[in-house]
C-alpha cells in the first residue's frame, strides 16, 4: 500500500527537476515533509538482527508503529501514521491482509500521527486499542473483521486492561482518573457504558493540576483490585489501589522523591507490584505486605547511543512492563537505553537485549555518524514460546526477542554485603559459560538515578572477560562508598555483556 508520504516523496522528486521559481509556502511544505520523513520514517531500509533479536520491515513505507499485542499466532500492531491495524502471522512469517481503521485523520496529513499507546486482546480474541487524537477506544471484531469506535472522556487515552468479567479499564496521559467500560453496555459511536472514577489529588497540593497525570494501570484479578500510578513528572509520584469490591481507593502509596515518574505497572506471580520509573534508570518492587519499596536498576546507557561516550546524565528510561505468560518473568523496554529487558523476580537476574537499529536523529550524535541514536522501541507484548515482540516507532520496523535462545553466561553474586561509609568490600562475581563468551564486566547501582556509582568507587579485578562453553570464571569487584553517602540499603547490579546481550544479578548492599 502506498501511503501519503510516498506520494509526497514522488512530488518532491518531480519538483526538483523543474526550473520555475518555487512558491515559498510550497517550498516550506516540501521541506517539512522531507524533514518529517528523515526523523520519523526510518533511517534505513535494512532489517537488522543480533544473536537474540530479529527485525522485520513493515509493508508500508512510513507506518510509525506503536501499540502491539501478541494473541496466539498473531502479532497485531497499530500504525499511528497510516491508520492501519496490521497483523503478522508468526507461523507463516508473513503479513496478512491489513485492516484500515475507518477514521484516522493523520492518514491524510503528511506530517502528523495519532499515538496509540495500548492494544489488548479480550477473551474472544477481539483487539482493543487507543486513539489519542480522536479521544477514542477502538475495537476490532475478529470474527466479522469490522471496527467499532467508542468516544471516551479520557484525555489522551492510554493503558488498557480487563478484569475477569470482561470490563475494560484505561487511563489518559493527561487525565487524573480511572475509566471503566462495561463492554456489554458500550455502543458503537457513543460513550455509553463508560464511567469515570476520579482519583484523590490531596497528595499533589501545590503542584499545577495540568502537570498531574495518570501513568498506567494493571488489574490484579486474584485480589480484584486495580493498581494505578499518578505523577507530576520528576516532581511527585503516587500509587493507588482501587478495590473493585468496595468501589473505593483502598491504599495510597507515596513514592520517594527520586521515583517521581512511575509509568509502567505489572504484578508478578507472587502478587508484588512492579513499576518502571520513566524519569530515571530505575525500576522497583512494591511489597504491599511490608509496605516496602526495593529499587533495581538497568545497566548504564551504552556509549553506542551517543557515538562513543555516555554522558553522566544519561538515563535509560524504563518504560512499560508486563509479566510473561510463559514463566512469570518481567519484561520491560528501555526507551533511551535501546534495549529490551527480562528480569527474573525470584533470582533477581536482569538480561538485556540490544535493539540493533538506531536513528541518529533521536540522540546527541556526532554529525555524519550512522550507528548512533535510538530505534524508539516504545511498546512491546510478550507472547508464547519465549517470544517478545516490540515496535520501533521511528524505524518502520517490528522486532522480536527470542528469549528461549540460550544466553551465553550465568552470573552469581552474594545475596547481600555490608560495608561502612569510607570502607571497602570485595564482592565475588561467579560466572559460568553455557556458550563461548567474550565481553566486558558491567556494574550499575541504585546510588544514582542513572545507575552510575556517584560518590562511590567500584573496580573489577578484570575489565574484560572470556569464558569458553562449559567453563567458569570468578572476578572480584571492589566497592568503596564515600563518607558522603547516606546510610541505607542499595542495590548493585553486577555481571557482564557484549554488543548483543548483558546478564547482571542484584546484590543488596547495606551501607552503615
Amino acid at each position: 500500500m502506498i501511503g501519503i508520504l510516498a506520494v509526497a516523496a514522488v512530488s518532491v522528486a518531480l519538483f526538483s527537476r523543474s526550473t520555475p521559481a518555487v512558491d515559498p509556502a510550497e517550498e516550506q511544505r516540501i521541506n517539512a515533509i522531507r524533514e518529517f520523513q528523515v526523523r520519523f520514517c526510518g533511517s534505513e531500509d535494512q532489517a537488522r538482527s543480533t544473536a537474540y533479536v530479529s527485525e522485520i520491515r513493515l509493508p508500508s513505507e512510513c507506518e510509525m508503529p506503536l501499540a502491539v499485542e501478541v494473541d496466539g499466532n498473531q502479532v497485531w500492531y497499530v500504525s499511528t501514521k497510516e491508520g492501519i491495524l496490521g497483523s503478522y502471522n508468526i507461523a507463516d512469517a508473513r503479513f496478512e491482509e491489513e485492516n484500515e481503521i475507518p477514521s484516522w485523520p493523520a492518514r491524510s496529513s503528511p506530517t502528523s500521527w495519532s499515538m496509540s499507546w495500548a492494544a489488548k486482546a479480550d477473551d474472544n480474541g477481539n483487539i482493543w486499542f487507543t486513539d489519542e487524537r480522536q479521544k477514542a477506544l477502538w475495537k476490532f471484531n475478529k470474527s466479522s473483521q469490522t471496527f467499532e469506535v467508542f468516544s471516551v472522556p479520557a484525555n489522551l487515552p492510554a493503558g488498557i486492561d480487563f478484569d475477569s468479567d470482561g470490563n475494560i479499564y484505561f487511563i489518559g496521559v493527561q487525565s487524573r482518573s480511572i475509566f471503566v467500560g462495561d463492554t456489554s453496555a458500550m455502543k458503537n459511536g457513543t460513550s455509553e457504558g463508560i464511567r469515570e472514577i476520579a482519583l484523590p489529588l490531596e497528595g499533589f497540593r501545590g503542584i499545577d493540576s495540568k502537570l498531574i497525570t495518570t501513568g498506567s494501570l494493571v488489574v490484579d484479578e486474584v485480589n480484584n483490585d486495580v493498581w494505578v500510578s499518578l505523577l507530576a513528572f520528576q516532581q511527585k509520584g503516587q500509587l493507588f489501589k482501587y478495590d473493585l469490591d468496595s468501589g473505593s481507593v483502598e491504599k495510597i502509596v507515596d513514592l520517594p522523591v527520586d521515583l517521581s515518574s512511575p509509568v509502567g505497572m505489572t504484578t508478578d506471580l507472587s502478587g508484588n507490584l512492579w513499576v518502571t520509573d520513566h524519569g530515571t534508570s530505575i525500576f522497583f518492587k512494591y511489597d504491599e505486605t511490608t509496605d516496602e519499596i526495593t529499587k533495581f536498576v538497568t545497566s548504564i546507557a551504552s556509549p553506542r547511543i551517543y557515538g562513543g561516550t555516555t554522558p553522566p546524565t544519561a538515563y535509560t528510561l524504563p518504560y512499560w512492563i508486563e509479566t510473561s505468560p510463559d514463566d512469570g518473568a518481567l519484561w520491560f523496554n528501555q526507551h533511551t537505553g535501546n534495549k529490551m529487558s527480562r528480569f527474573d523476580p525470584e533470582e533477581l537476574v536482569l538480561t538485556e537485549y540490544w535493539i540493533p537499529s538506531q536513528n541518529s536523529n533521536w540522540a546527541a550524535c556526532p554529525p555524519g555518524l550512522a550507528q548512533c541514536g535510538l530505534a524508539n522501541g516504545l511498546q512491546f507484548s510478550s507472547g508464547e514460546n519465549g517470544q517478545v515482540w516490540f515496535t520501533e516507532w521511528t524505524q518502520n520496523k517490528m522486532g522480536r526477542v527470542d528469549a528461549n535462545k540460550q544466553v551465553p553466561i550465568s552470573v552469581d553474586v552474594p545475596e547481600s554485603v555490608t560495608v561502612a561509609r569510607g570502607g571497602v568490600v570485595e564482592i565475588r562475581v561467579d560466572m559460568d559459560g553455557s556458550l563461548d563468551f567474550a565481553g566486558r564486566m558491567m556494574a550499575s547501582s541504585t546510588l544514582t538515578a542513572t545507575g552510575m556509582l556517584g560518590n562511590a568507587g567500584g573496580i573489577f579485578s578484570e575489565e574484560s572477560v572470556s569464558i569458553a562453553s562449559g567453563g567458569s570464571k570468578t572476578i572480584s569487584y571492589t566497592f568503596s562508598p564515600s563518607e558522603a553517602i547516606s546510610q541505607g540499603q542499595y542495590v548493585i547490579m553486577l555481571g557482564a555483556g557484549n554488543d548483543d546481550i548483558s546478564v547482571m544479578k542484584a546484590v543488596r548492599v547495606n551501607i552503615v
